[in-house]
């Protein structure tokens, strides 16, 4: 899917480059120079405007959480199960704040709620985290969830990999999209969506139903045997699986 990703963002016009480490930025009259190491070789780029876009850092620095005994990570408080601190229990951090979990909006709406009940109540809710969607909404978007290949390798599970090339398919073809595939995981034995991770024109919605399929343990001959409105991208769905 990334690779599929980085041809299309080339073919736009954009200068990509990986690897590639930035170390500092300067400011000369009109123009700003990016210092970088590419491959472990020194390189610098000229640019007229630089976009940190690398994600948000949780804003607890000036907490001055050393003093209250709530020992903290580079990603953010330290906590339990129960999102409680493991070393301060009358401290909660959810989110950001969190040192576990990952960082996506949705994720920290459910862990908010998750603190105030468990504040409220006494610990008795945890976070459920083993289907969360990450999207990544460039052209085309990128779209993951569940495990990827080789996570599910690593478990021991027997599993089948669904891997196609969609862009001849008619929903890619009706929007003019250039870029589309996915690869879904299917479990041998109980036909559970193990993993779903795509690109394409409908990747930011299709998503969202493989997510519940894993959460709700919908199998594979479900969503074959569902008719799906059409033309949608829902529709997809069954030739995926």
């Amino acid at each position: 899917m990334v690779d599929r990703l980085v041809h299309a963002t080339r073919e736009l016009g954009i200068a990509l480059h990986l690897k590639t480490a930035v170390e500092k930025i300067e400011k000369n009259s009109a123009q700003f120079t990016v210092h970088a190491f590419v491959d472990g070789a020194p390189r610098t780029f000229q640019a007229d405007l630089v976009v940190h876009g690398a994600g948000r850092v949780p804003e607890i620095d000036d907490l001055d959480l050393e003093a209250a005994g709530v020992k903290r990570e580079k990603h953010g408080v330290t906590v339990n199960e129960f999102l409680q601190s493991v070393s301060n229990p009358t401290v909660y951090a959810a989110g950001d704040a969190a040192a576990k979990g990952p960082p996506l909006t949705p994720v920290a709406g459910m862990e908010g709620e998750i603190v105030a009940a468990n504040l409220l109540k006494g610990n008795h809710r945890t976070p459920e985290l083993a289907a969360v969607a990450s999207i990544a909404y460039t052209l085309p978007s990128v779209a993951s969830v569940g495990l990827l290949e080789a996570a599910a390798k690593e478990k021991g599970l027997k599993f089948r990999v669904n891997h196609q090339d969609t862009s001849e398919w008619y929903s890619t073809r009706r929007l003019g999209a250039k870029y589309s595939a996915f690869k879904v995981l299917v479990e041998d034995r109980t036909e559970q969506i193990l993993g779903a991770h795509l690109i394409g024109p409908h990747a930011e919605e299709q998503i969202n139903l493989f997510t519940l399929a894993i959460r709700s343990g919908i199998r594979s001959s479900d969503i074959e045997a569902t008719l799906f409105a059409y033309p949608t991208g829902a529709s997809d769905l069954s030739y995926m699986v």
